[in-house]
């Protein structure tokens, strides 16, 4: 229990360094609930956290439904991801590398945030829920399912953000993708 709550408490703290310090200040985007969240923050200014709570409600139903153990392990870290993202809201003010490396670190620590819950058999709710729902019936790797989801939300928000900026946030996926699929590789698989 105890790796559990680190896990989500660590993996949060990364969410919401890696959103608000690196793909805010470009406008960039994640994939799934968080990129659906950045989408309409930057188009509306809703807050982040809140909106992918709002979001979640629909994949929260669907696993009450399908598989209870996933609404209660994910539930805490939608809550937790969600508030520490807009904590760190203000972050976004603070940090400017440029949209190269922002997008590769913040891809970084998204998907090491991410990963972590995932190892420890929670997440942040969102499509990393729908991913784990879906891997229960077909045999695909849950990072691979949060790359595919995560493109058709980055795609969805190319007027938003435009050519320039979708570039980006397409690495910024990519590299949310590799962390997540290296963070939940079990420890018997790199034996």
């Amino acid at each position: 229990m105890l790796g559990k709550i680190l896990a989500v408490l660590v993996g949060s703290l990364l969410l919401g360094i890696g959103v608000n310090g690196f793909l805010v200040p470009h406008h960039l985007l994640d994939g799934g609930m968080i990129g659906l969240g950045l989408i309409i923050h930057y188009f509306y200014g809703w807050p982040t956290g809140l909106t992918i709570i709002i979001l979640s409600i629909p994949l929260y139903l669907l696993a009450w439904f399908l598989e209870r153990k996933y609404f209660f392990h994910s539930l805490h870290g939608l809550m937790v991801s969600s508030l520490f993202i807009d904590l760190f809201a203000p972050a976004e003010k603070g940090l400017d590398l440029g949209v190269l490396p922002s997008a590769i670190i913040g891809g970084v620590l998204v998907g090491c945030g991410i990963g972590l819950m995932l190892r420890h058999e929670t997440s942040t709710g969102g499509t990393d829920l729908l991913a784990q729902l879906i891997n229960k019936f077909v045999s695909v790797n849950v990072g691979v399912l949060i790359f595919a989801i995560d493109g058709l939300v980055i795609l969805s928000g190319l007027k938003v953000i435009g050519m320039e900026k979708f570039s980006y946030s397409l690495l910024t996926i990519i590299c949310v993708g590799l962390m997540t699929s290296l963070c939940v590789i079990k420890r018997e698989q790199l034996i």
